[in-house]
């Protein structure tokens, strides 16, 4: 049986100080941090264009519906009493707002600089996409 592990988390705007409650999913299968284009704009966080477009293909190896992942968000994550600065990429996620993955679960983000965050082996990373 497939569990899903949803967390409620408070995301603050890093520019403005505004924070806002989000329902995030837990994924340490997601190679990295991301927050859905949708999400971002309705509450309007400030978007940071990547110096080169990152690739995203989903779990299931198709190419991600929004394409190339253009931009991140900045943001500080609240949950239970602690708070991690985080870079979220910004895709299509469909109906979720905010994947939180292996990074958060154990691993280091595959960041080398802002918009380099490319494997050592330069494979596009996975991006889990819920179904509608």
């Amino acid at each position: 049986m497939l569990r899903e592990v949803w967390l409620n988390i408070g995301v603050e705007k890093i520019d403005m100080h505004e924070g806002v409650m989000i329902k995030a999913l837990l994924d340490s299968g997601a190679t990295g941090m991301f927050m859905d284009k949708q999400t971002a704009a309705r509450h309007r966080f400030k978007l940071q264009k990547l110096e080169r477009p990152l690739m995203v293909k989903n779990v299931d190896g198709t190419v991600n519906s929004g394409g190339a992942i253009m931009h991140q968000v900045e943001c500080n994550v609240f949950y239970k009493g602690h708070m991690e600065r985080m870079q979220m990429d910004v895709c299509d996620l469909g109906k979720t707002e905010i994947i939180l993955g292996y990074a958060l679960v154990g691993g280091p983000q595959p960041r080398n600089k802002l918009g380099d965050r490319r494997n050592k082996d330069d494979k596009m990373p996975a991006l889990v996409r819920r179904k509608e």
